[in-house]
């Protein structure tokens, strides 16, 4: 089969069905993308370019969907040009938060279109007012109503149907938008993450820290360092952890940019904001920020930690909560609906409410001191991931999607 991949950051969210493809042979595979970094052996890359960035005249709340609309034009410039080359894909997946797919049913127009659905933003629930801190703007209904612009047009495409990770994903959007979308849950590669029990007994380095096997290890990742995951509450509720547990090491895996939400209103970034709130109150030499890490460095991490700290507002969940389960971490997570999902507590995990410190720091502190039933928590996430993130059923979920959508369904259930 002739595929045709779509996504600005290559390989985005199809990295392991393009690396399954490829590997099954026989295909020919195309990925468009803005990134110049990265190859998969057997995947023909193809770089596009936007010819500018959104005017300065253009109201400011529109400059996503006139970035979008850019994207989606250089896109199908790229598009056209694989088509006079004689690459007619058979079926074309990609990502619709960027604007990249509007304009290929105009260069494809008999392809049908499978593109994945993230997340419909509302101004009156999840997300948007739901940590009391930070107060909505007077301006931000109208905001989130144009940030859509590019989901809505998604929706209406012909010839294409959508794709979402999660129930908790597919709820945010229209009821009349669901039944054009399929649910896909991703998988995780269990082999990789499976917990190696020889790291409890064995001191690690991760950058230039040193944790020794005496030490218990509290773990908190995100892509960065911001309030959508709970950076600034978890931060709250070191100084009771340590108290505590004085021996624990605090490893902090994300960067100083900010991936959802807005900047520190003080400006800085949020790390350094969260320090000065509390100086004075943390043994900063136990607590440690590591910035990005690569992947060999992640998964040990993971699979050494005693307490994995997942926070998240009502928003799409990180790829790290799905890993977590599968290296047995005993997970203390929000008791936000993009968790709850997936962590059931006193069986999976521990919930506690995401606006309360004392509470996250209780459940660290449990865990720490009750090793049976961390590992019992452990065992537990691990099962579930075992049944619900197998690589072998999702990509075999995917393979029927695939199938399903070239033959011409357009509804889902």
């Amino acid at each position: 089969m002739r595929y045709l991949f779509v996504h600005q950051n290559f390989p985005g969210q199809f990295l392991h069905f393009v690396r399954h493809l490829s590997a099954q042979g026989g295909h020919e595979i195309v990925f468009l993308s803005e990134a110049s970094k990265g190859e998969i052996s057997g995947v023909r890359r193809v770089i596009y370019r936007t010819e500018r960035e959104p005017a300065e005249t253009t109201h400011p709340y529109l400059h996503d969907f006139e970035r979008g609309l850019l994207r989606a034009e250089a896109v199908a410039r790229a598009a056209q040009t694989l088509k006079q080359l004689g690459y007619v894909p058979d079926i074309i997946i990609g990502h619709h938060g960027w604007g990249e797919l509007l304009n290929l049913g105009d260069v494809y127009p008999n392809t049908p279109i499978l593109g994945y659905l993230e997340f419909f933003y509302r101004y009156d629930c999840n997300d948007v007012g739901f940590d009391p801190e930070f107060p909505v703007a007077a301006d931000l209904a109208s905001i989130v109503r144009v940030k859509n612009a590019i989901n809505l047009q998604a929706l209406n495409l012909p010839n294409s149907v959508g794709q979402t990770p999660t129930l908790f994903q597919r709820s945010t959007y229209p009821d009349w938008a669901r039944s054009k979308m399929a649910l896909l849950y991703e998988g995780v590669n269990l082999e990789k993450c499976k917990r190696d029990g020889r790291l409890r007994n064995r001191n690690i380095k991760i950058k230039d820290i040193q944790i020794s096997a005496r030490e218990p290890l509290v773990t908190y990742v995100a892509r960065n360092l911001e309030p959508y995951r709970g950076f600034h509450v978890f931060m709250r509720s070191l100084a009771k952890v340590q108290a505590a547990r004085p021996d624990a090491r605090i490893v902090l895996v994300g960067g100083d940019s900010v991936s959802y939400g807005n900047p520190p209103p003080k400006g800085g970034c949020w790390r350094d904001n969260m320090l000065s709130e509390l100086s004075g109150q943390l043994n900063l030499d136990k607590i440690h920020f590591v910035g990005h890490v690569d992947y060999d460095d992640f998964s040990t991490l993971i699979q050494r930690s005693d307490a994995h700290v997942y926070l998240t507002y009502p928003f799409v969940a990180s790829w790290s909560l799905r890993e977590a389960m599968a290296a047995s971490c005993a997970i203390i997570g929000s008791d936000t609906a993009p968790v709850s999902e997936f962590v059931e507590d006193g069986v999976t995990g521990r919930l506690v409410p995401f606006l309360e410190p004392d509470r996250i720091a209780d459940a660290i502190l449990e865990v720490l001191e009750d090793r049976t039933l961390a590992q019992r928590l452990g065992r537990a996430a691990r099962r579930y991931a075992e049944q619900a993130f197998a690589m072998d059923n999702y990509i075999t979920r995917y393979e029927t999607l695939v199938d399903d959508v070239i033959a011409g369904k357009r509804t889902f259930s």
